[in-house]
């Protein structure tokens, strides 16, 4: 089958976790975040909770969170997989900088985990960029 990005949907029938804004129809938000001059990269129990509580302020459902830890540096990689998307993660504690993706469909509002990130892992900067998931109309 052939991927056609540009054919027209008809979802006026559809119930589903897309985003209906302003006349405009989409999946989801996708925010990737840089936190700078950061902390607390390498405790992989204190990354786990951080990542819960930034998807409850979310109003996103956990259902499950897989890290994994690197020996050589002690950053962490992995994601908090959500009933509405997920947030991901990967550290460079050698550097102070860990890479956040936070993507959410619904009625959930991805803005709402950044002041938990940035709090928690006391950042000294953050860089976001947003982009808007599966735009069909």
């Amino acid at each position: 089958m052939a991927n056609n990005a540009s054919a027209v949907v008809d979802n006026t029938a559809l119930t589903d976790y897309f985003i209906h804004e302003n006349g405009v129809s989409f999946a989801g938000r996708h925010l990737l975040v840089d936190l700078w001059d950061a902390g607390q990269l390498t405790d992989i129990d204190y990354i786990e909770d951080t990542l819960r509580r930034a998807a409850d302020a979310a109003g996103a459902t956990v259902l499950s969170v897989h890290l994994h830890q690197f020996s050589d540096s002690g950053g962490v990689s992995g994601v908090a997989i959500l009933a509405e998307s997920h947030i991901s993660i990967h550290t460079w504690p050698e550097r102070d900088y860990a890479a956040l993706d936070v993507f959410m469909c619904g009625s959930c509002n991805p803005h709402n985990a950044l002041p938990i990130l940035k709090a928690a892992f006391s950042a000294g900067s953050v860089t976001l960029n947003e982009t808007r998931r599966g735009v069909v109309a």
